[in-house]
């Protein structure tokens, strides 16, 4: 699961996920699990340029991709002009969905002649224990007068706006639960809430969720 109510995380908890992180991935199941349960419980730091946005990655003594006061920036996320397609999945191809949706905003964008500005990312608007809704989103230079829609169901509109924290993910997709499992635990032990909208920036190219070169930063919104 991504992003529900987290309770009962904290110390023990934090040092219990970066096991996780360091010997392997979650199967299927559990990573439905972890991040329904992560999409209630997040928030932003503050300063911060556009949204989602990419930036410099502050150097962490700790292990790989657990979340600390040094390797989270809460920020305040401005509303962009996107071309987005809404979609449904359950986890175990949800990045295949993903993907396969951010290639048709992508041609529809380009047969339009529109200008992109910035990476690809996801918005998750619900999420239960075996499916999820989205919205695939690409960053335009502006909505062009008079359009609501372009081709293939790709739609205009514009991208999530407030306060949101942001955090690293660098591995393979298939181990992204990981670091769900380490942002609930981070959450918790800060205390913060969060809306049930959570968004996920893709910085690499990649298909695969396998590959281990992926590079995501996932923004939480703060209630």
């Amino acid at each position: 699961m991504r992003l529900g109510e987290f309770k009962g995380f904290a110390g023990a908890a934090l040092a219990l996920v970066a096991v996780l992180v360091l010997l392997g991935s979650l199967s299927t199941p559990a990573l439905a699990q972890t991040r329904v349960a992560a999409a209630d419980r997040a928030a932003p730091a503050e300063n911060a340029p556009s949204a989602p946005l990419t930036g410099q990655e502050p150097e962490s003594p700790n292990a790989p991709g657990i979340p600390t006061d040094a390797t989270t920036v809460t920020l305040d996320v401005p509303a962009r002009p996107v071309a987005f397609l809404s979609g449904d999945s359950d986890w175990a191809n949800g990045f295949k969905s993903i993907t396969g949706a951010i290639e048709k905003v992508d041609a529809a964008i380009k047969a339009a002649g529109l200008t992109p500005t910035g990476r690809p990312f996801a918005v998750f608007l619900s999420t239960d224990d075996n499916n999820f809704h989205f919205e695939a989103m690409a960053p335009i230079a502006e909505k062009p007068e008079g359009k609501t829609e372009l081709t293939d169901g790709v739609k205009l509109g514009v991208s999530p706006s407030g306060k949101a924290i942001k955090f690293l993910h660098r591995g393979s997709y298939d181990d992204i639960d990981s670091t769900y499992d380490l942002i609930t635990a981070f959450l918790d032990e800060k205390g913060l809430e969060a809306k049930n909208l959570f968004v996920e920036e893709y910085l690499t190219d990649t298909k695969d969720p396998g590959d281990a070169s992926l590079e995501a930063d996932i923004y939480v919104f703060l209630k």
